[in-house]
This record gives C-alpha cells, sequence and structure tokens, in this order.
C-alpha cells in the first residue's frame, strides 16, 4: 500500500539581475524532521540540465536569460518527495522537505515478481549490455578534499660530521611541521573518454591550501631536502640512503657533474609518479575514480564480481529519476569487505545508484620498517542513462583513507664534484619515525553526458598551459556565472595563516 503523500512547504532565495539579464538561484534543502541538510539531491532546472546539493544541502545555479521562463524546478532526492515549483514562488532560503518511506509493496506491478537472488543474477547477465562503451563528452564539477593528520614526527638525530647539518637544525624541522593540512582542488571542465583513453579541457581551476602545510612523507622530503641545499657547501651533493630506498639530490645545480649512472638514477627517481600539470591531474583523478566503479576490472568494490561472498536482501522499492528501482542490501557473508545498498532499475537491471562503506581495513602492509594501511572507501556512486540506453557516471562521492608510518635509519652522505674516488666527505645519520593519517574525498558532478565519435576524440587538442589559481582563503566570487556544487562550511571559512 502506498504511503501517504507527505506534506511539503519550501521556500527559495534567488539573487536577482536586472530584467532579462542572468539570474542566480541559491538555496538549502533540510529535512523537515531532523532540520539537517539533505546531501546530494538532484536539482532539475532544465532539459539536462541540473545540480547536486552538497553534503550539507546547499545548492545554487545560473540561470541565462533565455533560461527565465523556465516552467518548472524540480528537487528529488531519495527517500523524499519530488518538488516542483516556478521561479515566481521562490521565497525564502530554505526548502523543507518530509521523508517518504521506501515502499515494500503494493506500488509497483510486475509481470514477475522476482526474488533478490533472481535479480541479482539479472544485474550480472545484463552488466556489459547495460555499460557505456561508446565515447562519450561530460560536463563535469570536481572537487578533491585532502585532510592530513601527523601522529608522530621523530626524526631521530643520531650523530653528523656535517657541521651544517646538526642536532638543532633538524630538531628545528621536526619543530616547524603542522600537524593538520587541508587542501582543496576545484575544477570545472569537459572530460573525453574513448576506450579507456582520456582527455580533458578545464574551463576553470582553483586550490585553496596552506603553502606551510605537510600531507605526505613525500612533503616531508622535500622540506628537508630545501633545508639541507641551504646548508651545505656549494660544491657538494647528497646522497640520501634509507635501506630499501635511495634517492639522489641535486646542489647547486652539478647535475652534469655526477657520474652517468647516478644521473640516470635521479632522473628515474624524480620522474616517479609525477603529473605534469592541471590536466594531467584531472586525467589521473578521473582515471583513479573510473577504476573504482563497481565493474572496474580491478575495482576493489567487488560485489557484483564476488557476489557468492554476499548476503544480499531485498529492502523495498524507490524512485531514482523518474525510474522505479529495486532496494537491495548487501553485507558480507564472511571475509567480504563492504556494507551498502544496490538501486536496480526495475526494467533493465541496471544499477542506478550504490552506496558502500567497508567494514575492516582493505590492506595491511608491512615491510622492512614501511608500514601501510587502507583504512576508509565509503561513498556513493550514480549513474543516468544515455541516449544509447547505456549508463554513465553521474555523481560521485568517494572517501579513500590510509595510514602509514615510516620507521627506518637515514644515511645522508655529503660527496664533493671535486674529490676523485667516491667523493665521500662527511655523514648524517637519522632514525626517522614518521605517522600520519589520510584521507581523500572526491566530489564529482556530471552536468551533462554527450556521446561523440572516436573522429571527434581523436581530433580534441588539450591546452595543458592551463593553471589552477591559488587561493590562501575562500573567494565565493572567483565562481561567480559558473554552476558548481556549492562548497561546505569548512572550505567557506578556510583562511591559510600569514608565512
Amino acid at each position: 500500500m502506498s504511503a501517504p503523500k507527505p506534506l511539503v512547504f519550501f521556500a527559495l532565495a534567488f539573487v536577482s539581475m536586472p530584467f532579462l539579464m542572468a539570474q542566480t538561484v541559491s538555496s538549502r534543502l533540510i529535512d523537515a524532521k531532523t532540520q539537517k541538510g539533505i546531501p546530494y539531491a538532484t536539482v532539475q532546472y532544465g532539459e539536462n540540465q541540473g545540480v547536486i546539493t552538497n553534503e550539507e544541502g546547499r545548492f545554487s545555479f545560473m540561470l541565462e536569460k533565455d533560461s527565465l521562463a523556465l516552467d518548472s524546478v524540480y528537487i528529488s532526492s531519495l527517500g523524499y518527495e519530488k518538488i516542483g515549483f516556478t521561479l515566481e514562488q521562490l521565497q525564502d532560503s530554505v526548502i523543507t522537505v518530509r521523508p517518504k518511506n521506501i515502499e515494500l509493496s503494493g506500488v509497483y506491478l510486475f509481470d514477475k515478481e522476482l526474488d533478490v537472488d533472481e535479480i541479482m543474477r539479472k544485474v550480472k547477465e545484463r552488466l556489459l549490455q547495460n555499460t557505456n562503451d561508446q565515447p562519450v563528452k561530460q560536463r563535469y564539477f570536481l572537487r578533491q578534499s585532502i585532510f592530513g593528520n601527523i601522529h608522530k614526527v621523530d626524526l631521530g638525530f643520531e650523530k653528523s660530521s656535517i657541521e651544517e647539518l646538526d642536532k638543532e637544525l633538524i630538531d628545528s624541522i621536526a619543530g616547524v611541521i603542522p600537524r593538520n593540512s587541508y587542501h582543496y582542488t576545484e575544477a570545472l571542465g569537459d572530460f573525453y573518454k574513448n576506450k579507456g583513453k582520456y582527455k580533458a579541457n578545464v574551463i576553470r581551476a582553483a586550490e585553496l591550501y596552506d603553502k606551510k602545510d605537510i600531507g605526505s612523507f613525500e612533503d616531508l622530503g622535500e622540506r628537508m631536502e630545501a633545508m639541507f641545499k641551504q646548508n651545505v657547501k656549494k660544491d657538494s651533493y647528497l646522497k640520501i640512503k634509507s635501506g630499501l630506498f635511495s634517492q639522489k639530490l641535486q646542489v647547486d645545480s652539478i647535475l652534469s657533474d655526477i657520474e652517468a649512472e647516478e644521473a640516470k638514477e635521479l632522473e628515474r627517481e624524480l620522474g616517479k609518479d609525477t603529473v605534469s600539470g592541471l590536466v594531467d591531474g584531472q586525467k589521473r583523478i578521473f582515471k583513479e575514480l573510473l577504476g573504482e566503479v563497481y565493474y572496474a576490472e580491478d575495482s576493489k568494490l567487488n560485489v557484483i564480481d564476488k557476489s557468492r561472498k554476499y548476503r544480499f536482501t531485498l529492502d523495498g522499492y524507490a524512485d531514482i529519476d523518474d525510474s522505479g528501482v529495486y532496494v537491495i542490501g548487501f553485507e558480507p557473508k564472511g571475509s567480504a569487505d563492504f556494507r551498502g545498498k544496490l538501486y536496480v532499475n526495475i526494467e533493465d537491471f541496471a544499477i542506478m545508484q550504490i552506496d558502500f562503506v567497508n567494514l575492516k581495513n582493505l590492506r595491511n602492509f608491512r615491510l622492512l620498517g614501511i608500514y601501510y594501511r587502507e583504512t576508509v572507501y565509503k561513498g556513493t556512486m550514480r549513474f543516468t542513462k544515455l541516449s544509447n540506453n547505456k549508463y554513465e557516471l553521474k555523481f560521485v562521492d568517494f572517501s579513500f583513507g590510509r595510514w602509514f608510518r615510516f620507521d627506518r635509519p637515514l644515511d645522508v652522505i655529503e660527496k664533493n664534484k671535486n674529490v676523485k674516488g667516491r667523493r665521500k666527505q662527511n655523514e648524517l645519520r637519522l632514525n626517522i619515525d614518521f605517522r600520519m593519517a589520510n584521507t581523500n574525498k572526491w566530489e564529482l558532478v556530471v552536468y551533462n553526458n554527450t556521446l561523440i565519435d572516436s573522429g571527434q576524440f581523436e581530433s580534441l587538442q588539450e591546452d595543458k598551459s592551463v593553471k589552477a589559481t591559488y587561493m590562501p582563503a575562500y573567494n565565493p566570487e572567483f565562481w561567480e556565472g559558473y554552476t558548481i556544487m556549492e562548497p561546505n562550511q569548512a572550505i567557506r571559512e578556510f583562511t591559510a595563516e600569514e608565512e
């Protein structure tokens, strides 16, 4: 039996531009019962045009002058009534909606009612048929938030025959390292995908962080390298050895004077895992996200591929994008990693949304003083049907957390280009104990998916000269005139300390 429709009242504030000019609409969607923001709801204000509320329920969008006469704006979210209204009805700054119970029976009609095992079998049978394999162009907004927390920094000074690199300097390095770091990157652009190849056209991007922060062990190494360079002789260079790892650090541009083999090793080390610019960085993030989609070959999210390891339950029915869906819960039978829900299209058995969270560490690694754990793996992925009746990503909220420890001796050897033989002059010995937790959060909104042909993909020329604008504090004017996912309170209040 259908649940009674809840009473809904809503109001929205908008900033009016001059008559027949562009107009900005801004508001916040909240739950009438809890008064909390409703995250990641869909706000549709035109055919194939819409935005997603942020984690606090906030949203905004731009209406151009030729769109001011649109008939209706619709807001929908799982578990809530879909709301339709006109711009003339918008008055206040908050939309309040009441929850709608997931229907258990009596609403959807079937030729044959299926049990959960039959539904999951059809999901697997139609997986390839439902997954888009044609070239596509996606207008997107991508926000990456990196949160770092350093638990311990002990550089463990033992001895030094390098006069400049004494205990006082080493202690000063550890003392000035901030224990918490926040780094936000936002980008609006077009992403092109064709048979595993990617291209990107970044329209606008911003970076928000404190330049003094340290977000990884690599950052710590760079900080130490910079201080070492300032405190060694101009005709010397350093070789840093730590058992498992070894890298060469050039001092005073004398790379050409180092033995050929050492020069090649240095180039290999410095070229490892590097990204050349904003455009390549955006493609790398997309590649990571696409590698974690449930149907990707090496995805950790193996709920469909390893379905025998999970217990599935049919929890009810709901609506997504005007399509009826089965709501299917899943949890491990034994050694599997995740718990969550699948939202499966009743007509074609495509997965339209998956919510997931890990129940244990996904990876524990320990070798020769290197410790690594994958501690957090959770989020939501939403998919939309294209004109070819196949599905593509529409929205991602994904968090991936790691903990690592580096507990190893470190030798810093000073060499001199004017000394023959092994060139060793002096040595610094440390015993480093560095521990850090790091969480990456990606929020991706795809505003529209457009099918293209291979020729359009191949002919696209990337502009790799575009760069992100650095901001030490959030500037709301930066995105004025652009439709993005609204920033959360932490981003709006972020301010880097003066150097």
